[in-house]
């Protein structure tokens, strides 16, 4: 298993170098972060990844209803790739520019949240994610796999459902699906599976 293919360094600043870690080739990235998918969404998603700078750019632009998000070079010890319904695109190309300018953790939401109810972000009636997160030792990116040790996680996002309008429980069961968030802009059923 081989994640090294080549290492970038970037200036910020006059003087300052600072690494970027390892970028697999755009084939290799699209290869992987298609992954989570059913088959029959892989070939035609849309595929985001990052460039040789470490840029996040479109590496494919699919036909199908499927938006896929390759593994982040600078979390260098951690494996996650995600592939969500386009008609999520608004709220995560937002939930990206907000982490980029320096908000973090629940602040994102927060902003996100108030901004759907101010009608600057549509949301959905209900769209599909899929990831895969593990480890970096879970990827092979030369032969486009990863291991039983990645964890799969399916979410099927209900904008503002609640236990009431949904009959799902709010709090995790073993092996059933709850929801989360309820009565949020990001309300969704999880779906974990069972290893």
């Amino acid at each position: 298993m081989h994640r090294a293919v080549f290492a970038v360094l970037f200036v910020v600043a006059p003087g300052t170098i600072v690494a970027q870690g390892v970028i697999p080739p755009a084939a290799q990235q699209v290869a992987v972060a298609v992954l989570p998918l059913p088959q029959e969404f892989r070939a035609d998603a849309t595929v985001l990844g990052y460039s040789p700078e470490g840029k996040l750019v479109t590496l494919r632009a699919g036909t199908g209803p499927m938006t896929c998000l390759a593994d982040d070079p600078k979390e260098e010890k951690n494996f996650h790739v995600a592939c969500y319904h386009k008609s999520m695109e608004p709220f995560m190309v937002r939930g990206r520019a907000l982490r980029a300018s320096g908000v973090k953790g629940a602040e994102v939401d927060s902003v996100r949240f108030k901004e759907v109810k101010a009608g600057k972000i549509k949301m959905p009636k209900q769209a599909a994610l899929w990831s895969l997160t593990g480890d970096a030792k879970t990827v092979d990116f030369e032969k486009g796999t990863v291991s039983a040790g990645a964890r799969a996680l399916y979410v099927v996002y209900l904008p503002f459902a609640t236990a009431a309008s949904s009959g799902l429980p709010t709090t995790p069961g073993t092996g059933s699906p709850w929801l989360m968030l309820p009565g949020t802009p990001k309300a969704h059923i999880m779906f974990i599976p069972t290893m």
